[in-house]
């Protein structure tokens, strides 16, 4: 079929350029490149945008969205592009819009408890800085020293410490956007408590860019907690009986800050990558962290880990120690991802249902004669499986997908959700009938056209 264009290339770009008054528009092949493909994610649902442009400013922003409106472009809104689920990727043809260059932070109120950022803000950052005022951001996820403000408000991110403080929609308490039509709202506020009108800021929340371009968020922050930080490691035979004292100690009273679990496959990739000897110990590790300790809570957990037959415990209170836990924690991906091609998934389960799921995947894995190494924010249920296969396969294993699809499907038979914190993409977009159900699958659909009737946003992303 012949199409007939009514604007040339040229003429797209020309204008687009003119109304981008602060930041810039990148065409050149190695930039495109580099912005329209991934490496995060694997899969072949990524297409060479049409341009590159960094805002710097709202009226920026409403400019890109204005050349969509005028050309019928879709927008892939972009900040520092760790999406593992193909959800900032450019697309034939698009128009990449970064916000990676507003990376200011606005203000930190001690006396509110709250920071008024950009998107381009770095989770770490934010961090560094509050603590600098007495206070600290909690929403930790893996890519905490990459990962932007922004996208962890439009994946609703999660971490290693939402069991006690929550995901970043917990620490949300409003938001600016910049809608399709060129309109910036602004949602919520600085408040702890707001019930007046519909709670448009939490819709936007994990709404991965398909609703609008977030152009500044307000969290709250914490004090930091007096009293003794402790952290320690306890060892299971298995990832179900991990999972087991896990429920216990989370409903004992004690309220631990962390609670991560490392399967035996996942500790012996550790053992490779850190040069440690923890895999010779046993068969699942658990990492917790307990802040404002107390000799009681502490007797507390050491009993429990006990009661379900934990191994070789140990505790420490030093902080370089404790740092070298969480980066252990934190160097778990680049493990597991060495030398081979890899799926990670994200499901959330019941805390009820996370033993029986973490049995099922080990099974699974006998079952289809494929290695998965499994880890996960076991206090808060989610479980990150990783599926592996040889590096020199390019195209995922039929066998791989399958165990996908039954994974996901064992999932939502025992009420758990098939993504917890990594959000939907494209990698998940067809399972939003079989998750949501046919009636809220078209209820989405519908919100998603009263704020972007001409489907521009991050087409395909989130639902398809």
């Amino acid at each position: 079929m012949t199409v007939f264009s009514a604007y040339s290339d040229e003429e797209i770009l020309d204008y687009l350029i003119a109304q981008v008054k602060d930041g810039t528009v990148e065409t050149d092949m190695a930039t495109l490149k580099k912005q329209s493909f991934n490496a995060n994610a694997s899969g072949g649902e990524s297409g060479l945008a049409r341009a590159f442009i960094e805002v710097e400013s709202v009226a920026d922003i409403q400019g890109v969205l204005r050349t969509a409106r005028k050309f019928h472009l879709p927008v892939i809104p972009q900040t520092t592009a760790t999406s593992t689920v193909i959800g900032s990727d450019g697309q034939t043809g698009a128009l990449i819009l970064s916000t990676r260059q507003m990376n200011r932070i606005l203000e930190i109120d001690k006396e509110d408890s709250v920071a008024v950022v950009q998107p381009g803000v770095v989770n770490g950052d934010l961090d560094q800085a509050a603590r600098k005022r007495g206070l600290f951001y909690a929403p930790d996820p893996g890519s905490k020293p990459i990962s932007s403000i922004g996208g962890n408000v439009s994946t609703n991110a999660g971490g290693m410490s939402t069991v006690r403080y929550g995901a970043t929609k917990d620490n949300v308490l409003g938001l600016k956007a910049v809608l399709a039509d060129g309109r910036e709202i602004k949602l919520g506020g600085r408040t702890l408590k707001q019930a007046f009108g519909y709670d448009l800021t939490q819709l936007f929340v994990g709404s991965e860019g398909t609703l609008g371009i977030i152009t500044e968020i307000t969290v709250k922050l914490m004090p930091i907690p007096l009293g003794q930080t402790v952290m320690g490691v306890a060892f299971f035979g298995n990832m179900g009986a991990l999972a087991k004292a896990v429920t216990a100690i989370r409903m004992s009273g004690v309220y631990p800050t962390m609670l991560e679990a490392l399967d035996g496959n996942t500790v012996i990739a550790l053992d490779k990558y850190e040069h440690t000897h923890y895999a010779t110990t046993s068969g699942a590790m658990l990492i917790f962290k307990l802040e404002g300790s107390s000799p009681e809570s502490m007797a507390v957990v050491k009993d429990l880990l006990a009661k379900y037959e934990g191994q070789n415990v140990q505790v420490t209170d030093d902080e370089q120690e404790q740092a070298d836990l969480e980066q252990l924690r934190r160097d778990m991906l680049p493990a597991v991802f060495a030398g081979q091609n890899h799926l990670m998934e994200d499901m959330a389960m019941p805390l009820s249902k996370l033993a029986p799921m973490m049995d099922y995947l080990q099974d699974l894995g006998k079952k289809l004669g494929i290695t998965i190494y499994t880890a996960g924010h076991a206090g808060d249920g989610n479980v990150h499986p990783t599926f592996v296969w040889p590096k020199d396969e390019e195209a995922v294993p039929e066998v791989i997908i399958e165990a996908l699809r039954q994974t996901f499907w064992k999932t939502l038979e025992l009420g758990g959700t098939i993504s917890g914190e990594h959000a939907v993409g494209m990698i998940k977009n067809q399972w939003n009938n079989p998750e949501l159900g046919e009636t809220v699958d078209q209820l989405q659909h519908q919100i998603k056209t009263l704020f972007d009737p001409m489907n521009i946003l991050n087409p395909k992303r989130k639902i398809d």
